[in-house]
């Protein structure tokens, strides 16, 4: 639905790009693999990249479609096989993949989901280098760090400690060890020089209609840069270096 709204459709994919492998940011891989591969007309590999054991979980996936696969090839003559699918793993360092746009990696902390990683997107033209982090699940740590380094923008997944430690549940206050508020999430984009800051999966969701000013008010303590709420579909331009 988000390819869609963002006017691209399945066959455009060429890659997907995994932090870490909790189900609520895998849920919808079947339905991308498998939209994909139907809308294609052209059979091409879908590659998916992400930490260590994503290709465990791929398979299981792939497994658990054999019986759509198998309708969808009885039913349409010019679909003659699976979806073809290409496994990255990866830990650290450039990502060899086509294209202009170079990605980096670096292992961040989201204990005990591990290992988990996260990304930086550099597109260099004439006009500059433009980079873009995505930070994925993580407390502050040395490899996203690296990754932020004078960095144009970052997108970070964030949770509300001061509304959740006052939550009278156990499951509650264990994700306040494992993920960033916004203070750290700005803390990190000032220590690394980030043009923008982009917050993002908040925990507990922003009401339909707050524009979010109490979450920018919170990193704005920590950070002095442009604070961005990073709705689904939302748009940030970044000025290239």
């Amino acid at each position: 639905m988000r390819l869609a709204g963002a006017m691209l459709g399945a066959p455009s994919l060429s890659a997907v790009l995994l932090t870490h492998l909790h189900s609520d940011h895998i849920t919808d891989l079947n339905d991308v693999i498998t939209t994909r591969w139907i809308m294609t007309l052209e059979p091409s590999p879908l590659t998916i990249i992400g930490p260590v054991g994503t290709k465990a979980v791929v398979d299981h996936i792939m497994a658990s479609l054999e019986p759509d696969m198998d309708y969808r090839i009885a039913h349409h003559d010019d679909l003659e096989g699976p979806p073809q699918v290409d496994v990255i793993e990866v830990s650290e360092g450039i990502i060899e993949l086509p294209g202009r746009v170079q990605v980096t990696c670096a292992l961040t902390d989201h204990k005990p989901v591990e290992p988990s990683v996260g990304y930086r997107f550099d597109f260099a033209d004439d006009d500059g280098n433009a980079s873009v982090v995505a930070a994925g699940d993580t407390v502050p740590c040395a490899g996203l760090d690296a990754l932020c380094e004078s960095a144009g923008a970052l997108v970070h997944t964030t949770i509300r400690k001061d509304i959740i430690e006052s939550l009278p549940m156990q499951r509650m206050q264990d994700t306040l060890d494992y993920h960033s508020s916004p203070e750290e999430a700005a803390q990190t984009a000032a220590k690394g020089g980030v043009g923008t800051l982009v917050l993002t999966h908040y925990v507990p969701p922003i009401p339909t209609g707050d524009d979010g000013a109490d979450w920018r008010e919170l990193a704005a303590a920590q950070f002095d840069g442009p604070i961005e709420i990073g709705d689904d579909l939302h748009r940030v331009e970044v000025a290239g270096s």
